[in-house]
């Protein structure tokens, strides 16, 4: 089996309109994106969230999985709260989308700062590359990383695989396991993100992926 988990929520996820955009963003794009990965923890929910991750997942999984992570911290965090003691291994691969350059910016100033890009911004979100160093599109680079990610699932020893990712990162996981159009998975994502803590559950036959339903927290 495999376990998607979207981390549980962190400090960004509670604060987003009112602690990290600013305008005009007070941080370089590249500060940005360290304090997006390195540095934002969980909320006091997020560790509950972990506690009931931890109650789940061991009822769910056998013995001796195998646990990968992103490598952002509320990712490892998560992982290493709802999983204590067991080993685990970080990989980029299940990495948030790159946001380069515009990361933490607001819409206003994006538009404003690049205003080549705020036509795909605004239409085609999943085509979107954002500016600078590393600004990665859903639909292309980040499709891509979990393609990876997913093969090498067939070679994985272990029965079960518990994967800690983000919310872009398991649309792209979900156009793979699912071969569904991720625009279809991003305009349903408008209407409601898979909730932080969930747990998305696919058994694997043969040489694909079925979806086996998601269990979602109840804190």
């Amino acid at each position: 089996m495999l376990f998607l988990v979207r981390h549980a929520e962190s400090i960004e996820n509670a604060t987003k309109y009112t602690g990290f955009y600013e305008n005009p963003r007070p941080w370089t794009g590249p500060a940005a994106h360290a304090l997006s990965r390195d540095v934002i923890g969980l909320t006091p929910r997020g560790f509950l969230q972990c506690l009931w991750l931890r109650d789940t997942l061991r009822d769910l999984i056998g013995p001796d999985p195998a646990i990968r992570t992103s490598q952002y911290r509320r990712a490892v965090d998560t992982a290493t709260l709802a999983l204590p003691g067991l080993p685990y291994e970080v990989t980029e691969l299940l990495n948030e989308q790159h946001y380069g350059a515009a990361t933490y910016m607001t819409k206003p100033e994006l538009y404003a700062t690049y205003p080549d890009g705020a036509e795909d911004r605004q239409n085609r979100k999943h085509l979107w590359t954002p500016p600078g160093d590393g600004g990665e599109s859903l639909a292309r680079e980040v499709l891509r990383r979990v393609t990876a990610f997913v093969d090498d699932l067939h070679t994985e020893p272990a029965a079960d695989v518990v994967a800690f990712t983000h919310h872009t990162a398991i649309l792209a996981l979900r156009a793979v396991l699912e071969d569904r159009p991720v625009t279809e998975l991003v305009d349903e994502a408008r209407g409601r993100k898979t909730p932080n803590a969930a747990v998305l559950l696919y058994e694997q036959v043969d040489s694909s992926f079925q979806a086996r339903g998601t269990i979602h927290p109840d804190c």
